[in-house]
């Protein structure tokens, strides 16, 4: 097969770790910078460029879309899908993953389990949302944050007050949500590939800070999941219509809680916790799931 994976830098830990299972196991491996991509769009036979060259011929691609560029980056991952090339991701999959506020909305309606949630857009609800989600402390998430970033715990009602009065002088859009103190700082990362939880791992964030994200100092180990927590991952994954997820849950008091579903999940802290070739197991679904004109978008939205 002829494989392209859609990432900005060859030297990330996921990217070589991809293209290495691939290339072990056969196929023909080219890593695309997509923001260099450009498309002919408005054509009875569309294509897509890439340095001067037409791209073409590939059997599958995995797109390694970064926040910052989803837009542009989903907008190639269509214009592949378009020219019948599976992708291990779909554009639509991608988008509704990265809107927070989608997402939860989304994954409420189908019953999954989340932490308390509220979104206003008026400073004069900003006393009825705080009560909405059971008071301080609150956590404070901007809609476009990754890794950590973007998020604020405030631990007093005045202090919850003062981050939503910045956050609204900035333009910035932001949900509320309650704190679940009794997940103790940590998570846990379910990755998901296909149907399956191939591996989890526990997040526990470093003392005083309460974001047990990897990139934040965060530690990581191999934890045994409940079938509960299995089964709410793979729920979660299949609604987002995302084939690959790593899926962030918290456990609290009344079960297991969704925080995120992210659609291009790191492999280095997974891999490293659990032991588990997490990549040749990513490269295994597509062999088995990538005929010509295969996509299509699993959930609703």
């Amino acid at each position: 097969m002829k494989i392209g994976i859609l990432s900005r830098n060859r030297k990330l830990y996921s990217t070589k770790r991809l293209a290495t299972a691939a290339e072990q196991r056969g196929h023909e491996v080219h890593v695309i910078n997509h923001i260099r991509c450009y498309m002919n769009i408005a054509s009875f036979k569309p294509s897509i460029h890439y340095d001067g060259k037409v791209l073409s011929d590939f059997d599958a691609i995995i797109p390694r879309i970064g926040a910052s560029v989803t837009f542009y980056g989903t907008a190639v991952v269509r214009q592949f899908e378009m020219m019948g090339v599976f992708s291990l991701n779909e554009s639509v999959a991608i988008s509704r993953s990265r809107d927070k506020l989608r997402s939860m909305q989304l994954l409420a309606r189908k019953g999954i389990g989340l932490p308390v949630t509220g979104f206003a857009n008026s400073p004069a609800d900003t006393d009825d949302l705080l009560d909405l989600v059971g008071g301080a402390p609150v956590v404070v998430k901007l809609l476009e944050g990754t890794q950590g970033k973007g998020i604020v715990l405030a631990e007093t009602r005045k202090a919850a007050e003062s981050v939503v009065e910045a956050f609204r002088g900035l333009n910035a859009n932001f949900l509320v949500q309650e704190f679940v103190k009794e997940a103790g700082g940590a998570d846990i990362r379910c990755f998901v590939v296909g149907d399956k939880v191939v591996a989890a791992m526990k997040r526990q964030a470093q003392e005083g800070e309460f974001r047990s994200n990897l990139h934040r100092g965060g530690s990581a180990q191999l934890i045994k999941i409940t079938p509960e927590e299995r089964s709410t991952a793979v729920r979660a994954a299949k609604i987002m219509g995302l084939n690959v997820s790593g899926v962030d849950l918290l456990r609290s008091n009344h079960g297991p809680v969704v925080m995120e579903v992210n659609s291009s999940p790191g492999l280095q802290g997974i891999e490293e916790a659990t032991g588990k070739d997490v990549a040749s197991l990513i490269i295994e679904y597509i062999e088995k799931n990538s005929k010509t004109g295969s996509n299509r978008t699993r959930g609703k939205g």
